[in-house]
């Protein structure tokens, strides 16, 4: 795709890439003029070689580059540049950069078209020549300014995040992958603009040429969009539905068959075990959770086997059926006869985090009941994207029954009832309830972990936090029973709460994490500046990020598919911060900072031997 030399711009104006539109509104001279190297309707002579044919497709890559697009494409890339939540890598930075360099070539483009229209007189060679060369040095100048500014930014996030720094080099990877990923953008704009004069031209024999391009654009624009929806999207979705319903069927190596009626697969159970699913043998799995040896070791004291029930997605055949038979597994296993019973609502892959179960095991002791329930195979982002309602209805269904049942039991032996939900899982849980004070009303405590933007009752007490307090940590009603925390200390720190104010009984935790795009991506980003970027920050957001309209939408979400690839802490990750979580909704008499710690430490112990693990299986 040659560049126009600042000698040879003389005919620019007439050759560019513009927009679409642009392309549709040539005149008939235009057209006629273009046919020359732009037939793509098929009207040649029959005759044609098809290699003579073929070549007349050169236009793709040899027409010249529109000046409006690539002085468009320049603030785009150095905009592109400018830090997000999350650290990228060298190709999640270069795909950024590259895709932000064909939005700003578009728009550039179509601003150059514009400007034709109303100005109608060419500018002189001389002129063109030297924007050409001012445009050539401007690259040069503020491509390598921001490539320093972006390298700087970059190490400013991974030094608060404790990460290990991108090398010199990595930036000419960044550059490269760029380029081809802007090529290709701009290779399918321009079959699409090929496509749409093309159907201009044929439509011109029978059609006015205005009603032509209005219908052509119409129909190009459906296509397209048919296309991507129906075709790209649907089939990403079913390809990816198709792999993890594959890998649904596997089972991690360091798990077995539970040995314990106490668990859903187990002898006496009512699931069977190859109806769990991957996350669902991984749960309830001989392997998969601390025995009661392990919590013994722990607390120094008897303890109790946890019981764990789990209803895979093809365990039964919809919602409904599935509730039916995790409650009948509940009633089988003895779980309301526990001190404490916790409702987890799983990702969409059906997971439910270990250190979280793990850590509310050793907590009590090992007398709990867990239940959980898969509802999909997608990943929450691709769930999130193609249907919320499954995520919605399993939690509000998996959690009205528990507690309906328990409330017809006598207060005096009822278990505290604890629901929890992370990520989807944690809009899952909400949909349990229609407001703040249902959801106190009927359980006993909630952990929520890196909630979404979809999440309605997380909006709405964010919506109305105490004067003062930040959006990424909320205070609510001086924390009566909603508290946020971005670390751990946040929950009981002095400085944000009074130390003699009242923390009801009933309480309900938030931990989200300053820096985590899942929890602050919003489509608002679009046009409206966040709360979280105004006033005081989260202390491992970049003092450098600022609010751009558009720009800022597709770094956040950009930054969602690799929010895991921090550290625990940061982005989507919580780590053990869990602990502190249930500590504060259900410490045992006696509990002390010393055993949070130890805690604490036990669990990570725990991640880093499950990874461990996984890394030697492959």
């Amino acid at each position: 795709m040659p560049v126009s030399s600042p000698i040879d711009v003389a005919d620019d104006t007439s050759t560019s890439d513009t927009s679409t539109i642009d392309a549709a509104s040539h005149t008939a001279d235009d057209n006629a003029n273009d046919a020359a190297d732009d037939t793509v309707d098929g009207s040649e002579d029959a005759g044609t070689p098809p290699r003579r044919r073929f070549w007349r497709l050169r236009w793709l890559f040899t027409r010249r580059l529109c000046f409006g697009g690539l002085a468009g494409a320049l603030v785009f890339f150095c905009l592109s540049m400018t830090p997000s939540l999350v650290p990228r890598e060298v190709l999640m930075q270069g795909v950024v950069s590259g895709v932000a360099v064909a939005i700003g070539y578009g728009f550039g483009s179509m601003l150059s078209a514009g400007l034709r229209k109303v100005i109608r007189r060419e500018p002189s060679v001389t002129f063109k020549s030297r924007a050409w060369w001012i445009l050539l040095g401007s690259t040069l100048v503020m491509g390598g300014l921001f490539l320093y500014f972006g390298s700087a930014w970059q190490e400013d996030i991974r030094r608060l995040m404790e990460m290990e720094q991108l090398r010199a080099y990595d930036w000419g990877a960044v550059l490269l992958i760029t380029v081809i990923i802007a090529a290709v953008l701009l290779v399918v704009a321009r079959l699409i603009r090929g496509a749409t004069k093309a159907l201009i031209r044929f439509g011109d024999r029978f059609m006015p040429h205005t009603l032509t391009v209005n219908v052509s654009i119409v129909v190009v624009a459906l296509l397209v969009v048919g296309f991507t929806q129906g075709v790209l999207f649907n089939g990403m979705v079913s390809s990816i539905n198709a792999a993890y319903s594959v890998n649904d069927r596997s089972t991690s190596p360091w798990i077995s068959p539970p040995q314990s009626e106490l668990r859903s697969g187990g002898p006496g159970s009512v699931v069977d075990w190859d109806t769990l699913g991957t996350k669902g043998r991984d749960f309830t799995g001989d392997g998969g959770g601390p025995t009661v040896e392990q919590i013994e070791a722990f607390t120094g004291e008897p303890a109790t086997e946890p019981i764990r029930v789990y209803v895979g997605l093809k365990s039964a055949d919809d919602i409904r059926q599935r509730v039916a038979l995790a409650m009948e597994e509940l009633e089988r296993t003895g779980a309301f006869e526990r001190s404490v019973l916790i409702v987890n609502t799983t990702t969409g892959t059906g997971w439910v985090d270990e250190n979280v179960v793990d850590s509310v095991e050793f907590l009590h002791g090992g007398d709990t009941a867990q239940v959980a329930m898969q509802y999909s195979y997608l990943p929450s982002w691709v769930s999130f994207l193609v249907d919320l309602s499954k995520a919605s209805e399993t939690g509000e269904q998996m959690i009205t029954a528990v507690s309906d049942r328990i409330s017809k039991m006598a207060p005096e032996d009822r278990p505290l009832l604890l629901v929890f939900g992370e990520s989807l899982g944690s809009y899952g849980t909400e949909s349990a309830f229609t407001s703040a004070e249902n959801m106190l009303a009927n359980v006993d405590g909630g952990l929520l972990v890196g909630p979404t933007f979809a999440n309605e009752l997380h909006s709405d007490l964010t919506s109305r936090r105490d004067e003062g307090s930040p959006a990424w940590r909320p205070i609510i009603d001086d924390g009566t029973s909603f508290r946020f925390a971005v670390a751990p200390e946040d929950l009981t720190d002095p400085a944000l709460y009074d130390p003699d104010g009242e923390w009801g009984p009933t309480r309900v935790v938030y931990l989200q994490n300053s820096s985590d795009p899942i929890t602050y991506f919003n489509p608002e980003l679009l046009w409206s500046e966040p709360a979280w970027l105004r006033g005081e920050r989260g202390p491992d957001v970049s003092e450098d990020m600022v609010w751009m309209p558009v720009v800022s939408f597709f770094q956040v979400a950009a930054d969602m598919a690799f929010s895991m690839g921090v550290p625990a802490g940061h982005g989507h990750r919580y780590g053990s911060n869990v602990v502190e979580g249930w500590v504060q909704l259900s410490a045992p008499e006696g509990w002390t900072d010393d055993d949070t710690a130890a805690l604490r430490q036990l669990i990570d112990e725990r991640a880093d031997e499950r990874d461990e693990k996984k890394e030697a299986a492959g």
